[in-house]
């Protein structure tokens, strides 16, 4: 594969989407932060100019540490570096957290650069790999059976023509390998309505649901709250900004019911045993990007935060299930 660095941004610079309302939300910014999705550092440099102390910043894209080379010393030891998953953020930190941060989804970087393949606007290879290693999304637009890409972009990306474009896929693909992001976004168009003034790009959904299954982003996210259950200090802050209604579902659950007490029951089902909140809302719902950020940065429109803060209570395995993910074989 192409190298990524080799081609620069085709877009504006990189804008952090619902910082300043995270920020806002969590002060004050103080002790040590670990910012999950770390990206083009953004966040990280928020918290830092915030009052973090001390930044842990975490991303699985090798190039996110390669476009901080040019400032990420003028903060000496208060950013440390670290490549590897979110889900394996208490284990990465090493310490406990007073805040930990995560920026869901793909970022501008990876986005605005056509050779990682996770746009349709730019002709590229059909790779969309965060960490630029296993398996790609032409893996699994070229082998995987028909009815898991039917699934897949169904459950992944809410698309209600799932099977459509799925037999589209594998015909297209027995008169040769579908190998670039036009040819599946031209491929897609085809089998959906013509898009009317103000619809998103007919392959958007489809895309995002490859993607998702290429990172196994959904197990990432419910490891990474784990994981930040049992990394953050008493009073530690969590904050979570998604993308789309998928991830901000099994944010909005997990917190729910790490929040929830238990207890209750009805005359149709047993009283649950009471426990202590792992988590509190601050505040109880979503907070959406208000207009001059939607003036600022457009991508910001689909985002919602989420912050809760650690109680004390003992970290808990969570109960999938009742999360909603949904649950498909290996892909490949």
């Amino acid at each position: 594969m192409t190298s990524a660095s080799a081609t620069p941004p085709r877009r504006a610079p990189h804008i952090p989407v619902l910082l300043r309302a995270l920020l806002d939300t969590v002060a004050p910014v103080q002790g040590v932060w670990l910012d999950g999705t770390f990206g083009a550092g953004g966040y990280s440099r928020g918290l830092l100019a915030a009052g973090a102390a001390t930044v842990i910043g975490v991303d699985r894209d090798p190039l996110a540490f390669d476009l901080a080379t040019p400032w990420a010393d003028e903060y000496g030891d208060r950013l440390q570096l670290v490549q590897g998953t979110f889900s394996d953020l208490d284990q990465l930190a090493g310490m406990p957290l007073d805040g930990v941060a995560l920026d869901l989804g793909v970022s501008s970087m990876q986005l605005d650069r056509p050779e990682r393949g996770f746009s349709f606007m730019n002709d590229g290879p059909l790779d969309m790999r965060m960490g630029q290693a296993g398996m790609s999304a032409a893996d699994i637009v070229n082998q995987a059976p028909e009815a898991l890409i039917a699934d897949i972009l169904y459950h992944y990306g809410e698309e209600h023509a799932a099977r459509r474009i799925a037999r589209a896929i594998v015909a297209e693909r027995a008169k040769g390998s579908i190998t670039s992001t036009l040819q599946l976004a031209r491929l897609i168009e085809g089998c959906l309505p013509r898009k009317k003034p103000g619809q998103s790009h007919p392959a958007t959904r489809s895309f995002q649901a490859i993607r998702i299954a290429v990172n196994d982003e959904l197990r990432q996210l419910v490891d990474g709250l784990e994981a930040a259950e049992r990394a953050l200090k008493p009073g530690g802050k969590l904050a979570v900004v998604t993308f789309h209604s998928l991830e901000d579902r099994v944010v909005k659950r997990f917190l729910a019911e790490r929040a929830s007490t238990g207890g209750g029951g009805s005359r149709h089902a047993p009283e649950a045993q009471e426990q202590t909140p792992g988590f509190v809302l601050t505040p109880k719902k979503a907070i959406a990007p208000d207009e001059a950020e939607l003036a600022d940065n457009p991508r910001a429109r689909s985002a919602r935060l989420r912050v809760a803060t650690r109680t004390d209570a003992p970290a808990r395995p969570v109960d999938r299930a009742r999360l909603g993910l949904p649950l498909l074989p290996e892909v490949l």
